[in-house]
């Protein structure tokens, strides 16, 4: 299947859709590099708070960006690990503190200049499932298959009190819902790259789908040719 895929695959949606996961498991089927961009703002997040750099100091988080590495990797067991200067963070940046900042760091113009040039360099030397909020809009505009999986907020409040109980963290689906729609007002309303469909994405609605389903339903719109007409909802 991938030796036919004419370019890479671009998922965008907001938090608790489903879209890393998926993205993970459709970039398996096709032989393709996983890339989380999220992770990378969440890895400059984690590295903000650890040396007490003020999350709303615009100037001092870009001059920690450009001093800091973050790389990826993608395991054999299908897993990504993230790195922050050679040490693995995988982890630490889905603690509660790292989601509650990241929106903020993400919306500094010069942090996303940096972060985007490296997601860029790495879709140019492979072939790649790249997910996010901006990738179809701003990262990846010529991308041939764009998707935007989005989800009701009591079921992405749902899975994400999930993930954070498989971490050891007992957080109330009401705190949590409440974090994740303050996170879906700044994201929707920053002004550099805000999160949106790009207009010719297909937009599934992850509600009632179970992981397989939404990367298996991707698969299939991807084999039809479906990507290659106008986006809409599927």
């Amino acid at each position: 299947m991938s030796r036919n895929l004419s370019g890479n695959v671009a998922i965008d949606g907001p938090a608790g859709a489903g879209k890393s996961t998926a993205a993970r498991l459709l970039a398996q089927k096709l032989g393709f590099l996983y890339i989380d961009t999220g992770a990378m703002y969440r890895a400059l997040t984690w590295k903000a708070l650890q040396q007490g750099v003020n999350l709303t100091e615009a100037e001092q988080l870009a001059a920690l960006a450009a001093k800091t590495s973050i790389t990826l990797e993608n395991t054999a067991a299908g897993e990504i690990r993230v790195f922050c200067d050679h040490r693995d963070i995988t982890a630490a940046i889905r603690q509660e503190e790292v989601s509650r900042g990241v929106s903020a760091v993400a919306r500094v113009p010069e942090v996303r200049r940096r972060l985007v040039a490296i997601q860029r360099h790495l879709a140019a030397i492979n072939r790649v499932v790249m997910d996010g909020r901006d990738i179809g809009t701003n990262v990846l505009p010529d991308a041939p298959y764009k998707f935007f999986l989005t989800a009701s907020l009591e079921e992405r409040s749902r899975r994400r009190c999930q993930e954070l109980a498989a971490s050891g963290q007992q957080v109330d689906l009401e705190t949590v819902k409440a974090e994740i729609r303050r996170r879906d007002a700044l994201d929707s309303r920053r002004e550099v790259d805000p999160l949106r469909p790009a207009p010719d994405a297909i937009i599934i609605d992850t509600s009632n789908l179970t992981v397989d389903e939404v990367a298996g339903k991707i698969l299939d719109l991807i084999q039809s040719g479906s990507c290659n007409e106008a986006g809409g909802k599927r």
